[in-house]
């Protein structure tokens, strides 16, 4: 997250999305039955070794300051900024605003975490690095280059510096009693769904789409950012870890611990989005992976192998006889002054349990719901109404 704006925090959020439930602990052995304990090590050299190979594919290099990198003109050095303060602190790196010594511009320094010594940098860093380099978009943070030491022992992402999180503005917005209008709401998903098109259409999955990775700034312009556990995908799925995602925008197939998958899981997440903006409450605030699924099958019921094929084979489905509950709540958790029939049908799509099935970004943008009045404001218009 790339922010200037540290208000103060309304209710309670979810941050604990790495943490272990009873649900995955129930499913462990299960799940991992062709990998025994004693496995573990070599389990881990070749998750390690497969994670390199993925890297370098995507960024080209084994460590952030490598020639490959000479798409940027240089690597410059840090001492070319002027530190102004600490912006926030990550999973993968902390963030400073900046001031470019040489051009003005006021941007953002994301200082990499090291491993070790010997590991370096992670793996994350090294993907988010790679994913900067590689995507190009009006609604996706941009990459400035790199920076380090004198040195080289401390490494900076240089990006441009974006003035709010969404999460911060909405939770400014419900301290004053505020709504998002339908334009507005309109105006926002159009920019998030633009990003999201254009990450797929690069066959890059962003993993982690929530209200504190979506950035918008004083223009009214909306930016994903933060892309630590993105990754590129391929045709048919490939076989990854299920534990990414944070909790309250996790699709099903990761909660039911399926671990092929690919762009719907970030589809899922823009419809939890798309529900938090109309409400600007989240959709399904689930305490834990067992608590989550369980409201997902409460609002929307509980899918079967008709609706969903495979449904049945998820080990946790194997594992835990979940209750058998009917559909038609979703309607039910927010009003037709919020979201109309044609909003709920966007939404459905979204919030679709069987992946393939699930709307897509580009067709998404094509939704009658757009066309419809009120239709979108313009982003330069939004900063405004907002202040009303």
């Amino acid at each position: 997250m790339v922010s200037v704006n540290n208000q103060t925090s309304v209710g309670v959020r979810d941050d604990s999305s790495s943490r272990k439930s009873g649900l995955k602990k129930t499913a462990k052995g299960r799940v991992y039955k062709n990998k025994r304990p004693t496995e573990k090590q070599n389990h881990k050299h070749k998750t390690s070794k497969r994670n390199t190979q993925e890297e370098q594919r995507t960024t080209g290099a084994k460590s952030p300051i490598r020639p490959s990198y000479q798409r940027w003109r240089s690597v410059r050095s840090v001492d070319e900024f002027t530190y102004l303060n600490r912006v926030d602190e990550g999973v993968f790196g902390v963030i400073h605003a900046a001031k470019d010594k040489r051009t003005g511009e006021i941007v953002a320094l994301k200082q990499l975490k090291k491993i070790n010594e010997r590991e370096g940098y992670s793996i994350a860093a090294r993907r988010e690095l790679g994913m900067l380099l590689r995507m190009k978009h009006p609604n996706i943070v941009a990459g400035r280059g790199l920076a380090s030491s004198s040195r080289c022992d401390q490494v900076f992402i240089v990006m441009e510096l974006i003035d709010y999180d969404l999460k911060t503005f909405m939770e400014t917005m419900q301290s004053n009693q505020q709504l998002f209008s339908v334009e507005q709401v309109k105006c926002l998903m159009k920019q998030l769904l633009k990003a999201v098109q254009h990450l797929h259409d690069h066959h890059v999955i962003h993993c982690d789409l929530q209200t504190s990775n979506i950035l918008l700034s004083n223009e009214g312009v909306l930016k994903v950012a933060d892309f630590g556990k993105a990754r590129n995908y391929k045709f048919p799925p490939g076989q990854y870890t299920p534990d990414v995602v944070t909790r309250w925008y996790r699709a099903p197939e990761l909660l039911l611990l399926f671990n092929e998958y690919f762009s719907p899981v970030d589809m899922w997440s823009v419809g939890c989005l798309f529900a938090e903006l109309l409400t600007l409450l989240p959709l399904f605030p689930g305490t834990s992976e067992l608590d989550q699924i369980t409201k997902i099958f409460m609002a929307l019921g509980t899918p079967s192998d008709s609706i969903w094929p495979g449904y049945s084979e998820s080990p946790m489905v194997q594992m835990i006889t979940f209750d058998d509950y009917p559909p038609g709540e979703l309607r039910k958790m927010i009003s037709r002054e919020l979201l109309s029939k044609e909003g709920l049908s966007l939404l459905h799509g979204f919030l679709t349990y069987d992946p393939s099935q699930r709307i897509t970004a580009a067709a998404a943008l094509e939704h009658p719901y757009f066309n419809e009045q009120p239709v979108a404001m313009e982003p330069a218009m939004f900063m405004t109404s907002s202040a009303r």
